[in-house]
This record gives C-alpha cells, sequence and structure tokens, in this order.
C-alpha cells in the first residue's frame, strides 16, 4: 500500500474478523484514525467478530457477506479506494479432505473481487502464501524468492497459485493496479488453534 501518492480514505479488508486480518484491521484503526474501513467477513469457523471489538463504530463497519457475491461487491465497492484481500479458505489438511470449498473461496471468490475492483478502478493488495512455491528438504541451501517457480502440492496451495496468477492477469490485460504479498507462518493475537505455530504449542503444553 505504498504507492506512491497513493492515500486511501476508505479500504474494504475482506476477511477481516480472521487472525491476519484482524490485526491489519486494528494496526489501520489505530494508526490512520482518518480511514475508514469496512470490513467484509463471511464469519466462518476461523473468523471471529470479537476480534475486532472496541474500534470505533464510525470508522470501522462490518459486513457480513460471502466474497463469491457479487451482487454484495457491487453494493459495498464502489466508494473504496483499496482492496486488502485476506479472506481465505486456509488449511492444507482440510483442503485434503475436502477441496471443493477452497476452489470457490481461494479462486472464484478472488476473481468476483477483482472484477469489482477493475470495473471501479480500485487498488487490490492480495494476501498469498508461500505455499504457492511447493517445498524444501530442511537441508537444502536453496532460498525461495519473488521469481521461484510456483509448485503447490496440496489443493489450498494451488488454489492460492491460481488466485496469484489471476491478480497478475487482471494487472497485465485490464490494467488493475495490484500487488501480491505471500507470507510464511504468521503467528499471533487472535489465531486459530489448528494453525501451525498455535498447534505445535498446544501440543507441547499437552
Amino acid at each position: 500500500m505504498s504507492e506512491q501518492g497513493f492515500k486511501p480514505k476508505h479500504i474494504l479488508v475482506t476477511g477481516g474478523c480472521g487472525f491476519i486480518g484482524a490485526n491489519f484491521v486494528r494496526y489501520v484503526a489505530r494508526n490512520h484514525p482518518d480511514v475508514h474501513i469496512t470490513v467484509l467477513d463471511k464469519l466462518t469457523y476461523a473468523g471471529n467478530p470479537a476480534n475486532i471489538d472496541g474500534l470505533p463504530q464510525s470508522q470501522v463497519e462490518l459486513v457480513i457477506g460471502d466474497i463469491c457475491d457479487a451482487s454484495l461487491l457491487e453494493r459495498i465497492v464502489p466508494g473504496c479506494d483499496a482492496i486488502v484481500h485476506f479472506a481465505a479458505e486456509s488449511h492444507n489438511d482440510n483442503s485434503i479432505f475436502d477441496p471443493e470449498p477452497f476452489i470457490r473461496t481461494n479462486v472464484e471468490g478472488t476473481m468476483r473481487l477483482l472484477e469489482a475492483a477493475c470495473k471501479y478502478d480500485v487498488r487490490f493488495h492480495h494476501i498469498s502464501t508461500d505455499e504457492v512455491y511447493g517445498d524444501l528438504a530442511l537441508d537444502d541451501p536453496a532460498r525461495f524468492g519473488e521469481n521461484s517457480a510456483y509448485r503447490p502440492s496440496s489443493p489450498y496451495s494451488a488454489s492460492k497459485a491460481a488466485s496469484d496468477h489471476l491478480v497478475r492477469a487482471w494487472t497485465r490485460t485490464y490494467g488493475l493496479r495490484a500487488t501480491i504479498s505471500n507470507c510464511s507462518n504468521n503467528y499471533g493475537p487472535y489465531q486459530h488453534v489448528e494453525k501451525f505455530i498455535p498447534r505445535q504449542i498446544t501440543s507441547i503444553l499437552d
């Protein structure tokens, strides 16, 4: 969001009641009180409205809904300066047992957001994962970088790789202003206990 001269006044944060999204919303609310934040969240098991409790209602608005709902996006995207897209199904094991929600949310949902962003000329930042690059052996001296080849190995990582490619396609084809960040094992407040680092901690405690 550091594009030169770009100072959003109204941002849409998808998945803003989830772990990373809620921390981002709290950061923006605390450090940029002049920015209005619309949080769009489906409130699945990983999304908790309590994660954004206590933030000023005059600044932070919660909309409960699905990023795949094009008619909803038509109502809330106009007037926004930027979309920060955290919303995703995000668990490797769950994707192996049932890949369909991952394809719908991570691929179709991202496409719906890209279409709305393009239509209304809204800056787009896509939160992705290092999982799109596959894996390396523990003793492998190689490291992943921005130019590493994509080698997703689960339905989850494949769905996120697909969404990354969609963002790049909309940028190249339609001129969308967009960026992507590929995060790796984030952890901290408001995180669901199923995720990797909290699960290791609870396993050690047990």
